[in-house]
């Protein structure tokens, strides 16, 4: 997708410094070894919401760089300048009237303070305490009581801190946490991005300069997901990893526990049924469970109970500092299969056909911030649309999504933020270092999820380039190394021809825009052109296809007969242009259809950019368009010439 430039006029040295901080934080932060497991409530861990308001202050110093020379977390924001009261979690840019704020880029602080329960504190020698953050766009560091506990680079996967030893010499006293966070994105960061200086005095104030971006939706920035304390014994379950394979009547399933804080422990597992009946038990820290007639998890309607899961709970025993000491984790996981084929995607052993969605966490207000019931919402549509599947477009989601994906058996394509990598230096080894750990990063967070069927590296990346045949093949072996289980794609807009990522992916996903960025207008031109496409391309891989994007803009009430563009009735044609040779192919090789997009969402300002972009078939207020129609038709007629039974909808429990 195009994009355009954003940002505001500032002093040469305010985005110097802005860049120079952040250049320099970029060198530090790497992933923790270890696990990520998401915190849950369990008869041994407690968790704390430090979800609300959070104080703010955004740094319009002429290096951006006055929280870092002032020492701000070295006591409370409000005693170094005014602050103002931030939603968290949500985006900053649409809080406020300030327009400042809106395409500020640069270093913004926060802070909540909060008093924890006494008994976290008193048994300090077997009680950790963490400090976890589910995102933050983009460049992290995080102080506790003016002691720095954790850097982090990204925007889009979670990060913690043990912050034990801080806070359990302090009982009674309020935990303090300031966070500096900085929205910069360079040619190296993912997504990649560029500061250009407008020079030409004539036209632009003294020293100006703008934020360049290589992709279509707002940089959102701020504190975007959940916020959380909890805690666990000193010695503790880190990492569990399940795989699981099954056969008519019985499934395997392999585990792998990592313990951490004592070599000297006990494992025992137990898998239990929705019915809570124990099915397998297991020992040690690996090992596999049978399980006799299991329920497989299968995708949205195909099957009538989809997204069935079981709950394997973990115990752990060790002796610590003299005291037994338990732990406990329950982890959901699905039993299924994932094979392909030169033609097909296999389910437990059966052909699944993606009729799903591109996406995007963007909503009026909140921005990419975790909202609820607009979540909620979305899971009601897409299960109304008869959508079975979703693509992570650009970015990785929220735990929260993914979880409800996991219940109701919605099929994910997961991405990584590898979108915009587009500049010739963003395909050097700099890039590269920072694109393998980032799939570390999201493989460690999503590896057990059976919604999860398959990895995305990167979203129209310039594979055409020379350089990207060697980055491509890099970044997909590591991550087929990481996991094995999986499939592995990019997303690409280049020429069948000149594509040096393709070779190395398992599914070619192509995005296409034949009669909108393309011959503009003219429907005719799609049947042959969507043809020629999958044609190539199935001649040249002999891999399957999904059209991983296809659309065109239409803004809500504007009609026109015959269609014309940005009605209402060019994107209901350009659809069953689309559906018509899909009917064709999929009977062949093509494997899915992701419509671009579920919603409308925000961008950049630009000259074709109305607030944002409006290829959604809902707006982005979640009321449909008549598109909206013509794809539920279809995916509900695709759905039942599956031989699909309709859904049985039920409240489902999620393990939060």
């Amino acid at each position: 997708m195009a994009a355009g430039a954003s940002g505001g006029g500032v002093g040469r040295g305010m985005a110097e410094g802005c860049r120079l901080l952040l250049l320099l934080a970029l060198g530090r932060a790497a992933a923790p070894p270890g696990g990520m497991l998401y915190p849950r409530e369990t008869p041994s861990r407690e968790r704390k919401e430090l979800g609300g308001l959070w104080s703010f202050r955004a740094d319009f110093s002429p290096g951006r760089d006055a929280g870092f020379v002032q020492r701000w977390y070295r006591q409370p924001l409000r005693q170094t300048g005014p602050v103002i009261d931030m939603p968290v979690p949500a985006s900053f840019n649409d809080i406020t009237q300030d327009p400042s704020l809106e395409n500020y880029i640069g270093w913004v602080w926060y802070e909540k303070e909060v008093l924890l329960p006494l008994r976290w504190l008193q048994d300090d020698l077997n009680t950790r305490v963490v400090l976890r953050f589910g995102s933050a766009h983009y460049y992290s560091i995080v102080w506790v009581n003016g002691v720095q506990v954790v850097e982090h680079e990204g925007g889009h996967l979670p990060f913690e801190a043990d912050i034990s030893s801080i806070v359990q010499g302090s009982p009674g006293i309020p935990c303090r946490i300031t966070v500096a966070l900085n929205n910069t994105l360079t040619p190296y960061t993912l997504p990649p991005g560029s500061i250009q200086y407008m020079n030409d005095k004539t036209r632009y104030p003294k020293n100006y300069f703008v934020q360049n971006i290589r992709f279509d939706f707002f940089n959102y920035a701020g504190i975007h997901r959940p916020v959380v304390l909890y805690t666990t014994p000193s010695v503790y379950i880190d990492d569990i990893t399940v795989t699981t394979t099954s056969s008519e009547s019985i499934a395997m399933v392999q585990y792998q526990v990592s313990v951490v804080g004592s070599t000297l422990y006990s494992l025992s597992l137990s898998l239990r049924d929705q019915e809570g009946k124990v099915v397998a038990t297991g020992d040690g820290p690996a090992g596999e469970l049978k399980v006799l007639n299991p329920n497989l998890w299968w995708p949205y309607l195909m099957h009538e109970n989809p997204g069935y899961r079981y709950s394997l709970e973990v115990k752990m025993q060790a002796q610590a500092n003299g005291a037994l000491l338990e732990d406990v984790y329950t982890l959901p996981v699905g039993i299924r299969t994932i094979h392909i084929t030169s033609t097909q995607f296999l389910v437990n052993g059966r052909p699944f056909y993606f009729h799903g969605v591109n996406k995007h966490e963007d909503a009026d207000i909140r921005g990419k911030g975790l909202d609820w019931p607009l979540v909620v919402k979305d899971f009601n549509l897409l299960r109304w649309l008869g959508a079975n599947s979703f693509r992570t477009s650009h970015y990785p989601y929220a735990e929260e999504i993914m979880d409800l994906c996991d219940a109701y058996g919605i099929v994910v394509i997961d991405e990584c933020p590898g979108v915009g990598i587009k500049m010739p230096e963003s395909f050097g080894n700099k890039s590269l270092q920072h694109h393998l750990l980032v799939m570390e990063e999201l493989i460690r967070r999503d590896k057990n999820r059976p919604s999860v069927v398959m990895w995305s590296v990167a979203n129209e990346p310039a594979s055409e380039l020379p350089p990207a045949a060697y980055y491509f093949k890099t970044v997909i072996a590591h991550t087929k190394a990481l996991d094995p289980s999986r499939p592995v794609t990019f997303v690409t807009d280049a020429n069948y021809a000149l594509d040096h990522g393709a070779p190395y992916v398992d599914v070619i996903c192509v995005n296409s825009y034949f009669s909108w960025y393309h011959d503009p207008g003219h429907l005719e031109v799609i049947t042959l052109q969507l043809t020629t496409q999958f044609e190539n391309w199935y001649k040249t891989y002999k891999k399957p296809i999904i059209q991983s994007e296809y659309g065109a803009d239409s803004v809500p009430g504007l009609h026109s007969d015959p269609p014309l563009m940005f009605s209402e009735e060019y994107q209901k044609a350009m659809l069953e242009k689309y559906h018509s040779v899909f009917d064709k192919k999929r009977k062949e090789y093509v494997i899915g259809e992701l419509i671009w997009n579920f919603a409308d969402f925000m961008t950049n300002q630009g000259t074709t950019r109305v607030l944002g972009n409006k290829k959604g078939i809902f707006t982005r207020q979640r009321q449909p368009k008549s598109a909206a129609f013509v794809l539920r038709e279809r995916y509900w007629k695709i759905a039942n010439e599956s031989s699909c039974l309709p859904p049985i909808i039920k409240s489902h429990t999620l393990f939060l």
